[in-house]
């Protein structure tokens, strides 16, 4: 693939303008199915994780298109439109919509990858705790695996291995949806392609691309890690969409070079 110069730079690129198109319709169509016929598109078209049973290997691609709220897809949607219209039209229109959807598949293999570990993670622990024979074994796998001491309600095996079974369920049942991870890797080529690039955060700060993009990198490794409780967003694949990003923008300079 080689680079290409359009002779103009357009605010609205095609590939740009197609994506923003597609996203308000689904999410039109997201509501209006939702409100008139209880069809909940986000469901059957959002990633759901591999091992429960509403995986589709589609949702690979189509959770892009789905988003939760308006302040959901508005900033996704803004994201794409500042930071893409500028990759578009640097590359062409094939390699940036190449670039986005190998960004969106990446994050989404991230997402099931890490899902998978933390949910064998968990099921085992859910066996240790259902064979545990007493009190003292179960106050010594809750310090372990939750860093919990066993007292009050939590001290009675019985009521939290129930707890813990119905989270597990909510959990593998939960689906990931949004075009985040694919923006994230936009936002990697940014600062990678036009890294001193100033950036005003808050529309008043000015940083560098590749300062912000670092920083941002940072926070949602560091949110990914901590895992706060009530924390619904899926850090790991924006990091995901990143590092996909990353080593395809590294490997069309290779190409380049030789």
């Amino acid at each position: 693939m080689t680079d290409y110069r359009p002779p103009s730079f357009s605010l609205f690129p095609p590939v740009v303008k197609n994506l923003l198109i597609a996203n308000g319709l689904f999410f039109f169509a997201t509501y209006v199915l939702g409100s008139t016929y209880k069809i909940d598109l986000n469901s059957i078209l959002g990633l759901h994780y591999l091992g429960s049973g509403s995986f589709k290997p589609y949702q690979l691609i189509t959770y892009m298109f789905m988003h939760g709220s308006i302040m959901h897809i508005l900033v996704n949607m803004f994201a794409l439109w500042m930071f893409g219209n500028a990759l578009e039209n640097f590359w062409d229109s094939r390699r940036f919509l190449v670039f986005y959807v190998i960004c969106g598949i990446g994050a989404g293999l991230t997402q099931e990858i890490v899902q998978y570990f933390y949910f064998s993670h968990v099921h085992h622990v859910i066996e240790i705790f259902s064979n545990a024979p007493n009190q003292s074994d179960f106050s010594a796998i809750a310090a372990k695996y939750f860093n919990l001491q066993a007292n009050g309600t939590e001290s009675y095996p019985g009521e939290y291995l129930v707890f813990l079974q119905k989270a597990y369920e909510s959990m593998t049942n939960a689906v990931t949806i949004g075009a985040s991870g694919a923006i994230f890797g936009i936002l990697l080529a940014f600062g990678m392609l036009f890294p001193n690039t100033l950036l005003y955060v808050y529309f008043a700060i000015p940083v560098k691309a590749k300062y912000f993009v670092a920083i941002y990198g940072l926070i949602e490794l560091f949110s990914a890690v901590s895992n706060r409780p009530g924390d619904d967003v899926a850090h790991y694949a924006h990091l995901g969409g990143m590092v996909f990003g990353f080593f395809l923008i590294m490997y069309w300079r290779n190409q380049r070079r030789r």
